[in-house]
């Protein structure tokens, strides 16, 4: 059984997430996804104004079909090392030190890491743009 991982915010559930959720589940039989604790959300992104918290967020992704498991995290860095998984699964914008550091663990781990492409037209940060308006 191929275990994947995937990581992220999820603070405004859209169907570039859904498409996300759906490409990673392809890559194998049993999808864990790592959402990111609060804290850690404003550390990285200051300014960032969450609309859920981590628990409200995590309901929300554990309620989709393609997930099969739901866990918080600190960074992608701590993460790799905490879960079971196969293959580390992220979007091509996730290259912070973080990321750059759990791809180097997983590759000295033997686990595999796919890029997958974003969804576009559609985004998080779009989106508060246009609740802006």
């Amino acid at each position: 059984m191929k275990r994947i991982l995937t990581v992220g915010v999820f603070d405004l559930l859209h169907f570039g997430h859904m498409e996300l959720f759906r490409k990673a589940k392809a890559l194998g039989d049993f999808l864990i996804v790592a959402v990111q604790e609060d804290a850690f959300v404003t550390k990285f992104k200051p300014g960032t104004k969450l609309t859920y918290t981590e628990d409200q967020r995590s309901y929300m992704v554990a309620s989709i079909r393609y997930v099969d498991q739901v866990v918080l995290y600190k960074t992608a860095e701590s993460i790799v090392q905490q879960v079971d998984f196969d293959i580390f699964a992220h979007g091509p914008d996730q290259t912070n030190s973080s990321f750059i550091a759990a791809e180097k663990w997983c590759k000295e781990h033997n686990k595999e890491v796919v890029v997958l492409p974003r969804t576009e037209g559609i985004s998080t940060s779009l989106i508060k743009e246009i609740l802006k308006k």
